[in-house]
């Protein structure tokens, strides 16, 4: 009996390394930085507000970018994404930057990386981001879909509650409270090993 495969899509941040923002909010001093999509559901005012502070406080795109050179994998999510991508295919679906995410993703082997860009003036400024498309994360699932996988997401803020939506199945990563009691529909792992069970139940045609 033919099977359909199967593609597992994740987000980045919050579910295989921490949260970029947070990291420069802790390097920089500014508390406003902490704030993700965890707390605010709406991307383009999160958005805003961080190139506004950027622009206020004279950081650069440089100075993001060697913040985030110290930044490692959450523990375990290497060992993770490569028992993932040794029973079936993965992918990370994140709003994150290209500029931003090159040294991580040297860190978890160069996985495949669907994201967005920054543009930075001459002086290294960042001036605006652009995303590859709007909704992308559900997008990419539906059309994972429409070329005949089956697929099982993952995340842990409100911008990934579309691609979970879209997904076969779908599953909360670590998420917040506040994330959890808006969305219960969807299962709550905490550890990268409950991830594996639901993964494996998934692929043999068991999950729930």
């Amino acid at each position: 009996m033919y099977e359909k495969p199967t593609i597992v899509a994740m987000d980045l941040e919050g579910v295989l390394v921490p949260e970029i923002w947070i990291a420069v909010a802790e390097k920089t001093g500014i508390e406003k930085l902490r704030l993700t999509t965890r707390d605010v559901s709406d991307y383009d005012e999160l958005m805003r507000m961080r190139l506004e502070i950027l622009e206020n406080n004279g950081l650069t795109l440089t100075d993001i970018q060697d913040v985030i050179a110290t930044v490692e994998p959450l523990e375990g999510a290497g060992q993770y994404l490569d028992w993932v991508r040794s029973v079936t295919q993965a992918i990370i679906l994140s709003d994150t930057y290209y500029e931003f995410a090159m040294p991580l993703m040297k860190k978890l082997g160069f996985p495949t990386l669907f994201c967005n860009s920054i543009e930075a003036d001459e002086n290294n400024r960042v001036e605006s981001y652009h995303l590859r498309i709007r909704d992308g994360k559900r997008k990419a699932t539906k059309a994972f879909k429409e070329l005949g996988f089956r697929v099982i997401a993952m995340g842990d803020s409100y911008n990934d509650t579309t691609m979970l939506g879209e997904a076969d199945r779908g599953l909360l990563f670590r998420p917040p409270e506040n994330v959890i009691a808006e969305f219960p529909q969807y299962p709550v792992c905490n550890e990268y090993t409950e991830i594996k069970v639901h993964i494996e139940r998934f692929i043999r045609g068991s999950d729930d």
